[in-house]
């Protein structure tokens, strides 16, 4: 999607924080237009129990930045699992490379995240990571290449990284712009307002 992102957020009715500290801000879409976009935005409609799963797939999906496919190949993964098949779903998102730069604040957002991994800024264990979809596990050190700290938009991020908060599955080493993998994360550690087992129905039909 290379559209307007705040299209998104008004769509789904809530921040998806797509747009880093904007998304703080009194400019944000939401804040100024609480309504989905288009002409028939401000209307009042009644959704199916399809459209309401469709929906919150949508925010997910839309969320971690993801295609279709690729979403869908996530779910599956998480089917094949052992545990509960919604909470494996979003623990698989979290363990995505990407998420964990911005969970740890080297990024203001997901996008900003995958573009400093494809321009090949950040190592994993030591070694050049480039693909945004490398899942991480326990024990595994994410850190910023040393010219790369020097970057303004990532000098931004670690300075707003009080605002969001990390998340205890990752240690940040702020001087060291390194950040330590140092358990799995769990279900309770996702805050964003996700009803997964709804995402779940929706792909069991």
């Amino acid at each position: 999607y290379i559209g307007p992102v705040c299209r998104l957020c008004r769509r789904e009715g809530l921040k998806l924080f797509l747009k880093g500290e904007r998304c703080y801000t009194e400019k944000c879409a939401i804040e100024r237009r609480a309504y989905a976009p288009g002409v028939h935005g401000q209307a009042h409609k009644k959704l199916s129990n399809y459209g309401v799963q469709l929906r919150e797939k949508q925010k997910v999906k839309r969320m971690y930045g993801l295609l279709e496919s690729q979403f869908r190949r996530y779910y599956e993964m998480a089917s094949q699992m052992r545990g509960v098949t919604g909470e494996n779903l979003i623990i698989l998102l979290e363990r995505r490379l990407d998420n964990a730069v911005y969970r740890a604040g080297f990024a203001c957002n997901r996008t900003e995240a995958r573009l400093l991994i494809r321009h090949g800024h950040f190592r994993v264990n030591g070694r050049k990571a480039s693909i945004a979809s490398i899942l991480v596990r326990p024990g595994d050190v994410v850190t910023l290449r040393e010219r790369s700290a020097k970057l303004a938009r990532v000098a931004e991020a670690v300075g707003a990284v009080d605002r969001r908060g990390i998340p205890v599955w990752i240690e940040l080493d702020r001087d060291g712009f390194a950040a330590t993998v140092k358990q799995l994360p769990v279900r309770a550690d996702v805050t964003a307002p996700i009803n997964e087992q709804l995402v779940v129905e929706l792909y069991s039909k």
